[in-house]
């Protein structure tokens, strides 16, 4: 199982130095990727009792730009593989996107995955110009047209969202085909993972993963997928007193098969951005270290 983290987008601060330690200080450590949110626009709502009930952000909380970010640390790094977790890709303009995933992918040397999914905020949408409730038909387009602009060299492509006519993109890695996984927690999501996806980001509990896997791998069974490569992602939300709880967890979800696993240090109150690399530290210590424990005690608080 690959070991990554989650980049502490609201929290790290806007010091470009901080930032360029905090990644250099991850890869140095020993993890295998570095994930980020995305969000283009904060919206403040009228309600907050009623706007939590969507979603967890507002205007109030910082975003780098994904795209820019991994470019800059794309130049600050070796190994470290670089993933949006999510990116809203139907607020985007898919030429676009298909672009700047070039970009990163060529100048990082192949090290960009690019995980995608359908966003909750209808206001992020509106501002954008797109359609909040065709965003689910306008995903499933737009991988098409990534995958076609990524590997052939003029494509002609006349969707219901799309209007492309001998159009190309370069620069780009020859041969290249970067990974698109998809990440939600709807049984749509799971359908269009199994059809498109090279992988899937659970946002389910442990207890219902397992299901959650099992029912994917029937879904690319029926679609004759079976044979090509596809991986499962699952985050840890880590405490700074409950360490070898989250290395309990984490194996866990690396015996129900998830192939990469994100720890998370947001939302701890750890204002100091060094806490943050000192705490994900900690965990890849532990991980390295700690026997194989015996069966996890399900009954754990998981936060």
């Amino acid at each position: 199982m690959k070991l990554g983290v989650v980049f502490p987008q609201t929290e790290i601060g806007d010091d470009p130095g901080v930032i360029r330690a905090y990644a250099q200080g991850v890869e140095a450590a020993g993890f295998d990727f570095l994930s980020a949110y995305d969000h283009v626009l904060g919206h403040r709502p009228a309600d907050p009792k009623q706007w939590s009930e969507l979603g967890p952000y507002t205007d109030a909380h910082a975003f780098h730009e994904v795209f820019v970010l991994f470019a800059y640390l794309a130049a600050l790094t070796t190994r470290l593989e670089l993933v949006t977790e999510v990116l809203v890709l139907p607020i985007r303009q898919t030429v676009l996107v298909a672009k700047q995933a070039a970009e990163i992918d060529l100048l990082s040397g192949g090290r960009l995955r690019l995980g995608i999914g359908v966003g909750w905020n209808p206001e992020e949408s509106r501002a954008m110009g797109m359609s909040f409730r065709e965003r689910g038909r306008r995903v499933v387009e737009q991988v098409e047209l990534l995958r076609r602009l990524w590997q052939e060299d003029v494509v002609t492509m006349r969707g219901q969202f799309h209007d492309v006519a001998q159009g190309g993109i370069r620069p780009r890695r020859r041969g290249a085909s970067i990974p698109i996984w998809i990440g939600g927690a709807a049984p749509v999501v799971l359908q269009r993972a199994a059809s498109i996806a090279d992988g899937f980001m659970l946002e389910h509990p442990l207890e219902e993963a397992p299901g959650i896997i099992e029912e994917i791998n029937r879904l690319r069974r029926d679609r004759h997928r079976e044979s090509q490569p596809f991986g499962f992602a699952a985050r840890v939300h880590l405490r700074e007193d409950a360490i070898d709880w989250a290395v309990d967890t984490a194996r866990a979800w690396r015996d129900i098969g998830v192939t990469h696993l994100a720890v998370e240090t947001m939302d701890e109150g750890l204002i100091d951005p060094e806490r943050h690399l000192g705490l994900a530290a900690a965990f890849i210590d532990a991980w390295n270290s700690a026997p194989r424990p015996g069966p996890l005690n399900r009954n754990l608080d998981k936060r």
